[in-house]
């Protein structure tokens, strides 16, 4: 039997216009603000090829989820910052060589990047989700549900591995990519498809399912499959800036800062 946790939301969630905000931040626990040097300019460090998190803007200037929050983060600060865009694959060299103070891209938070660097706790999570036909009036995924169901997943992925391991009863569908397994879940190929919940939200919300498909039940935020999620990353010795962001970046939920960016790039949540 799947346990019930998995099929739960392991982030407390707000509503707002009908969108699913996440909330990574513990109410019962109030960061305290450490000092900073008020002339101190922050340099982020972002690529552009990640959206919504991270792309360019109508102006070509960098813009998203990540990087807005590194701007209002630095407002809530009181401090000046900077924002430097660079090749995702160069990032932590940038950050190394100080050519940058805060790396604020979609680098996923592991055990090995927290032994390099101070890491803040995540700002966002990229969760596992079921999409389904919206003409199909298939029952919400369970364990029962399933049983039988043709399930559409992207081979070799944690998606994969997770439906092999808590799914046995579903016949799985494996295809190269997810454009692949939308494409065959749009054509009614499949009777569910369980995958990563950013680009099919990206998917639905776009022009090219034709308003086809919608999510079915919650998101899946299991870290042993679909990891920690993704926090600014700073030098282990600049744990005062890090312990600043963490404080920041609490105080953009509490004040509603974190919603209305989350709306923004967020049309249609993957949460």
């Amino acid at each position: 039997m799947v346990p019930v946790l998995i099929f739960a939301l392991t982030a407390s969630a707000a509503q707002a216009q009908g969108v699913n905000i996440p909330n990574f931040w513990d109410p019962r626990t109030l960061l305290e603000r450490p000092e900073l040097p008020a002339t101190r300019t922050i340099r982020f460090l972002v690529d552009d090829d990640f959206p919504p998190l991270h792309f360019p803007g109508l102006d070509g200037s960098p813009t998203g989820l990540s990087v807005e929050l590194a701007r209002a983060a630095c407002e809530r600060l009181g401090l000046t910052c900077t924002v430097q865009v660079r090749r995702f694959d160069t990032l932590l060299n940038a950050l190394n060589e100080k050519q940058g103070d805060v790396v604020a891209a979609a680098i996923p938070i592991t055990p090995d990047l927290r032994r390099g660097y101070a890491v803040t706790g995540p700002y966002f999570k990229i969760p596992a989700r079921f999409a389904v036909r919206r003409d199909k009036n298939q029952p919400a995924p369970d364990a029962k549900a399933l049983q039988g169901k043709n399930l559409g997943v992207v081979g070799g992925t944690a998606h994969e591995a997770y439906a092999k391991a808590f799914m046995g009863g579903a016949s799985l569908k494996p295809y190269p990519e997810l454009a692949a397994a939308q494409t065959a879940l749009k054509a009614g190929e499949i009777d569910y498809l369980f995958a990563d919940a950013l680009g099919l939200a990206l998917w639905i919300g776009g022009e090219e399912s034709a308003g086809c498909c919608d999510f079915s039940g919650g998101p899946y935020l299991e870290s042993r499959f679909f990891g920690e999620g993704i926090g600014f990353i700073t030098r282990t010795e600049d744990e005062a800036l890090r312990r600043a962001l963490d404080f920041a970046l609490q105080q953009l939920w509490r004040e509603g800062k974190y919603a209305e960016l989350y709306l923004r790039f967020f049309p249609t949540s993957p949460y």
